[in-house]
């Protein structure tokens, strides 16, 4: 007898049996259900199994949140070419963004915690030959600075957020969550303070240097150890801020950014102090300072950063006096 006759035979004779000491029987299908249900209850009260709510949306009801890590301005469609041949090609949006609810804005649902560039990509089809397409999205209930840490997580590996971007969203995090505090906000988003002050110090780059850059999203934290030396004492402050306005202008005149290197260049040899007037210090082979008379009365063995060394020939014949007007022309020549 197959398996589904006998547990039809079995039935049929739990049927017969009517005292009341015999317990109904729920066919397996039933039990199978219940139990289901039953496991997967205590899944979620022990917390391995977590619900999320997931819906397609029309994207023009979201919006960005103001504390966004991306420069949403800043997207188009070479930005997101990538995003949108996968979605053209897989027909939907696989991964949702996370957003969370918006109240009392009547043109918005969503505020977009997560995924500016999926929101900007379908946007961005729809408007092109793809209007059924819809925003998937996670909707979560956080507050700003669970909002940030998880926005940090998931577009910290990115290679398309630029350092600049995640620069000043570290900026601003700062002061917004974490009241300044650099070793809490390090401990926070688990990493290293090392690591976090040089985003800081990017962010913090003054508008009159970030004008010798055109195009600033192209700066990275390994510029900055180049660039911040730059900005102390305040004269060589002054000279590189007047360098950098220099440097937009010609760029901007001419049309076309110049490379980063070549700008910290020029930068770096405007904040150089400025050399002393006149000769330049005599260096290299010695040379010998004579007088009217042609005789010989000192000898320059050489001069760098530390000083001028001398030799005075005394036994040449000379005066007194001739090494003095020798000690005189020495002393214009290099101190002048």
């Amino acid at each position: 007898m197959s398996g589904k006759n006998s547990g039809f035979a079995a039935d049929l004779a739990a049927g017969i049996d009517l005292t009341s000491e015999v317990a109904p029987r729920r066919s397996g299908i039933a039990t199978n259900v219940l139990t289901g249900r039953t496991n997967r209850i205590a899944e979620l009260a022990s917390g391995a199994v977590v619900t999320r709510i997931q819906e397609l949306v029309d994207p023009a009801r979201c919006r960005m949140w103001s504390g966004h890590n991306r420069e949403y301005g800043l997207l188009n469609e070479q930005r997101c070419g990538d995003l949108i041949e996968s979605i053209k090609a897989q027909g939907r949006q696989e991964m949702p963004a996370i957003v969370r609810r918006v109240s009392g804005d009547p043109d918005f649902d969503f505020e977009v915690i997560c995924g500016a560039r999926r929101h900007w990509t379908i946007s961005w089809l729809r408007s092109h030959n793809y209007p059924d397409f819809k925003f998937l999205v996670d909707i979560r209930e956080i507050g700003d600075e669970e909002a940030f840490r998880l926005a940090d997580i998931e577009n910290r590996a990115r290679d398309d957020l630029t350092d600049l971007e995640r620069a000043r969203d570290y900026l601003r995090a700062l002061d917004a969550y974490y009241d300044g505090r650099q070793k809490t906000m390090a401990e926070r988003i688990n990493v290293s303070e090392s690591w976090l002050t040089r985003y800081l110090d990017l962010a913090r780059l003054p508008e009159p240097l970030m004008a010798a850059f055109p195009e600033p999203q192209s700066l990275t934290i390994r510029n900055v150890i180049a660039l911040k030396p730059l900005l102390k004492p305040e004269d060589k402050r002054a000279r590189v801020f007047n360098e950098a306005a220099a440097l937009g202008k010609q760029q901007a005149d001419e049309g076309r950014p110049m490379p980063v290197l070549d700008v910290i260049r020029a930068l770096t040899t405007a904040a150089a102090s400025p050399k002393k007037s006149g000769p330049p210090k005599r260096s290299g082979s010695p040379q010998t300072i004579s007088s009217s008379a042609g005789k010989a009365v000192l000898r320059i063995e050489g001069a760098d950063r530390k000083g001028v060394r001398l030799t005075l020939l005394h036994k040449s014949g000379a005066s007194r006096e001739d090494a003095e007007k020798a000690m005189r022309e020495v002393l214009d020549h290099h101190w002048a």
